[in-house]
């Protein structure tokens, strides 16, 4: 299939194919005789792959030192990001990314508190 074709079946668009393309995430697809991009159904699968580690936090820099890997979650069944202290294994990207959240969880939670308290305080005193 071609790029349109193949990006509408990803949920995405061509630009973000070339994109991919560019960064290392996607390897460069077979081309027709004219030169154009042809997709099958496994390109199609590790897109869906990059554009779900993306939604879920990982940037396209975690996802490119592991692009060679990539395919292993594209594949039926997947297999599990957490396969040991492989080089260009998914565990390390992954636990860095869950601290971060929990640092930003903690951070949020920490301004969502002082926020509340300033609010009552206001309330209370008869400025807010």
């Amino acid at each position: 299939m071609r790029i349109g074709d193949a990006a509408a079946a990803a949920g995405t668009t061509p630009r973000a194919l070339r994109f991919y393309e560019q960064r290392g995430l996607l390897p460069p697809p077979d081309r027709t005789g004219s030169g154009q991009r042809e997709y099958g159904p496994g390109e199609v699968a590790l897109i869906r792959v990059i554009r779900e580690l993306l939604s879920l936090g990982l940037t396209v820099e975690d996802l490119r030192g592991r692009a060679h890997r990539l395919h292993l979650l594209a594949a039926d069944p997947p297999a599990r990001c957490d396969s040991g202290d492989r080089p260009g294994a998914f565990a390390d990207v992954v636990e860095r990314r869950l601290a971060l959240l929990d640092a930003e969880i903690e951070r949020l939670t920490r301004l969502r508190t002082s926020l509340a308290e300033r609010a009552h305080a206001d309330a209370a005193d008869g400025t807010g």
